[in-house]
C-alpha cells in the first residue's frame, strides 16, 4: 500500500516538492475555521491501514501551527492509519530545552509530550538542542542538512575561507561543515542581551585575512549574524561574507539587517517558506531529496545513519 502525503497550511510547496520526490500525489483536506475561531479539519481521502505522512514545519506563530498538525494527526489515527509520522523540519521551541527561572515552562517538554501523543515517529531536521530528543516518547528522527548546504556553499566559496560558528553553540556546526569543505573553524563569543540584541567578546582561530562562512542552525531577529559579522570584519576578516543557516525564521526587520551587511550569499534551506528577500543573493537548498530519502528508508526498514546529525 502506497504511503499518503498530507500537508498542512504552512507550507504547501514543500508538502508538493515532497510529493513529487516520492511519486505521490499530496491527500486532499480541508483546514478551516469556525466564526468563534474554532480550527476544524478534514482528511479527505481513505488512509485506514495506510502509513500516513504530515509535513508541518512549526514557523511563526508555531502554536497555532502545532495545533492544527495535531489536529490532522487525530483526524487520520481515527480514521484507520496505521502508522503516523509527522515531518517536522522545522522543531519550534528546542531552544527551551531546561528552565533559567523558577515559574518556567519547559517548552521543548511540553511540546513532544503532545506530539508523540499523536504520532508514531517525528522526522526533524537540525534541531536547535539536541537534548530535546530525550523529550520524546516516540523515536525523533533528527536529520542533518549539512551536507546540502556545504554543497552549495562549496560552489561560491573561496579557497582561503574559514568557516566561523557565530556562538559557542554553534561550534560543533562549524567544525562539521569545515571537515566537508576541508577549511579551517573559528568561533565568535558572544552574549545574549535580549530576545534581540547580544554583544561579543572576541574570536578564537585564525581569522584575520580570511573569507569568513558563518554558520548556524537557525537566523529569527539577524541579531546573532550582525554581531559575528561585525566582529569578523573587525578582526581583520576580508568583506566577502557567506552566511548559512538551515531555518530561515526571519522575523520582522531580520532581512533588512542581513541587507545591511552587503553579504556576498545567504545560503538556506526551505524548512520554512523563505520570503522575498530583497537586497540579499540568496540560494535556498532544498529538503525535499533528503526528506523524501529518509521516508523512503523507514518505508524499507534500512537505516538512516548517514542522514543524521551527529551531535
Amino acid at each position: 500500500m502506497k504511503p499518503i502525503l498530507v500537508g498542512g497550511s504552512i507550507h504547501p510547496a514543500l508538502t508538493a516538492a515532497l510529493a513529487d520526490a516520492l511519486g505521490l500525489t499530496p491527500a486532499a483536506r480541508t483546514l478551516e475555521r469556525f466564526p468563534d475561531g474554532e480550527l476544524h479539519v478534514t482528511v479527505k481521502e481513505p488512509v485506514r491501514g495506510a502509513d500516513v505522512y504530515l509535513v508541518q514545519p512549526l514557523a511563526p506563530p508555531p502554536d497555532a501551527h502545532l495545533l492544527e498538525l495535531l489536529f490532522l494527526a487525530d483526524a487520520c489515527r481515527r480514521a484507520g492509519a496505521a502508522r503516523i509520522t509527522a515531518v517536522v523540519p522545522y522543531l519550534a521551541w528546542a531552544r527551551q530545552d531546561r528552565r533559567r527561572a523558577d515559574g518556567e515552562p519547559l517548552g521543548v517538554r511540553l511540546a513532544a509530550d503532545l506530539l508523540s501523543a499523536r504520532a508514531d515517529r517525528v522526522l526533524s531536521v537540525d534541531v536547535h538542542g539536541a537534548a530535546a530528543e530525550g523529550f520524546f516518547s516516540v523515536p525523533l528522527d533528527h536529520l542533518t542538512a549539512i551536507p546540502a548546504l556545504a554543497e552549495a556553499i562549496a560552489r561560491v566559496a573561496p579557497r582561503d575561507a574559514v568557516v566561523v560558528a557565530p556562538d559557542l553553540g554553534a561550534a560543533k556546526r562549524a567544525e562539521a561543515f569545515g571537515r566537508l569543505l576541508g577549511l579551517p573553524s573559528a568561533c565568535v563569543h558572544k552574549a545574549r542581551l535580549s530576545a534581540r540584541e547580544v554583544a561579543v567578546r572576541g574570536v578564537s582561530g585564525e581569522v584575520a585575512g580570511r573569507a569568513p562562512i558563518v554558520v548556524d542552525d537557525m537566523i529569527s531577529t539577524g541579531a546573532t549574524i550582525e554581531a559575528a559579522v561585525r566582529t569578523l570584519l573587525e578582526a581583520g576578516c576580508r568583506p566577502e561574507v557567506v552566511v548559512a543557516a538551515t531555518h530561515p525564521l526571519l522575523v520582522p526587520g531580520a532581512a533588512e539587517r542581513l541587507a545591511a551587511l552587503s553579504l556576498a550569499r545567504l545560503v538556506v534551506t526551505d524548512a520554512l517558506p523563505v520570503p522575498a528577500l530583497p537586497g540579499l543573493a540568496t540560494e535556498v537548498v532544498p529538503l525535499a531529496p533528503l526528506l523524501a530519502e529518509a521516508i523512503r528508508r523507514l518505508r524499507e526498514e534500512r537505516p538512516l545513519a548517514e542522514l543524521l546529525a551527529t551531535s
